[in-house]
């Protein structure tokens, strides 16, 4: 009784929310400090094709009648690249983070921040940038941390890596990705070759066989200390949270409901490219290239098709590397340097959806 009495004294104090509420406009990151000195990617040195992922469970597509070659037709992921059992995530990104240092030719004494932001890790503690700071001998001055958000990792990391730079906190940023998915593909290989697997179990364990292993790494500056000039322009954020249970992976596992997901994705990247063209000012033809987080070709070619996106300005690696998660945008970034595609002056896009849903697009002029 006293309580109620409280309650109802208090509440005549208390502001009611208002039911209904503005939503609040995402605003863009702009940059003005901030440049890339290297980007650099280190392929997995085992190529394993879907068709001999596919056959290890065939008993189980003939007893449920579905035809072979399904993983490959779907998904149009031909192949996918593995590390050795030993190799661990801060071993493949060290090995990408090497390369960057060495290609900028920047003294890592100078790096002052170091962020990881795989989805997979060594361990739970100590960090996977722990790990490569050390492996590196960088400054005991030099930050280190993990950064984790899906595959929307890497791009999170270079925002609060540019973030710290155009503040004047650090010189030299290193973000770094290593990604391993041997274990959680042979796990599900293993499920779902099991008598008990059924055509549910097939649907919801189907994203993690398009999985693939590599290793990026980004050495960011302030503009003024890199000769290539290549400038972080800004980036737009936006979420759809409410699909949070789409996509949800251990470390051994990974539940997925592809089609919502498309759907829900497609949706938010839409959303972030209105305002991506409203505050960044871009347009489909006024992008010289589009690097963007790759899953699959229904995936990469619907998206294209919804934000009307020349599919010849995609450098596609699904075929071959599968979905690298986090990976994905340097890696495509990398290659794409490496093929000659990005010119002087060029506007690139770069573009991912991370379950959960987040969806960030950042800009680069070359």
């Amino acid at each position: 009784m006293v309580v109620d009495q409280a309650l109802r004294v208090g509440a005549g104090n208390i502001r009611q929310r208002p039911t209904e509420r503005p939503l609040m406009q995402p605003r863009a990151l702009k940059f003005s400090r901030v440049a890339i000195a290297s980007v650099a990617h280190v392929d997995a040195p085992h190529r394993v094709t879907s068709a001999q992922l596919e056959q290890q469970f065939a008993h189980t597509l003939r007893r449920l009648r579905l035809p072979s070659n399904m993983l490959e037709g779907l998904s149009g992921i031909k192949a996918r690249r593995f590390w050795g059992p030993q190799t661990q995530p801060s071993d493949a990104a060290t090995m990408a983070a090497q390369a960057a240092l060495e290609q900028a030719g920047i003294d890592p004494a100078r790096v002052g921040l170091v962020i990881n932001t795989s989805v997979c890790r060594d361990y739970v503690e100590p960090s996977v940038a722990c790990l490569v700071h050390g492996n590196l001998g960088l400054s005991p001055a030099c930050m280190n941390f993990d950064v984790a958000n899906a595959c929307l990792g890497f791009l999170n990391g270079m925002e609060i890596a540019g973030n710290m730079i155009e503040r004047g906190q650090v010189d030299v940023a290193l973000v770094v990705d290593g990604e391993s998915s041997r274990y959680v593909v042979e796990q599900t290989i293993a499920r779902l070759a099991a008598d008990s697997c059924t055509q549910q179990t097939l649907r919801d364990n189907f994203a993690t066989l398009t999985l693939g292993s590599g290793a990026a790494a980004m050495v960011l500056v302030r503009a003024d200390l890199s000769p290539s000039r290549h400038r972080f322009v800004g980036s737009i954020t936006m979420s759809a949270t409410e699909h949070n249970h789409l996509c949800r992976g251990q470390n051994d596992h990974m539940s997925t409901d592809s089609t919502q997901l498309l759907k829900a994705g497609v949706t938010l990247a839409g959303q972030t490219w209105a305002h991506a063209r409203q505050q960044l000012g871009w347009a489909p033809g006024g992008m010289h290239e589009f690097v963007m987080h790759q899953v699959s070709k229904v995936h990469t070619e619907h998206l294209s098709g919804v934000l009307g996106i020349d599919r010849s300005r995609v450098l596609a690696i699904y075929p071959e590397y599968g979905n690298v998660g986090p990976a994905s945008v340097p890696i495509v970034l990398s290659k794409s340097m490496q093929a000659g595609r990005l010119g002087p002056g060029h506007r690139i896009a770069l573009m991912g959806i991370g379950s959960g849903l987040n969806c960030t697009m950042a800009e680069i002029i070359w």
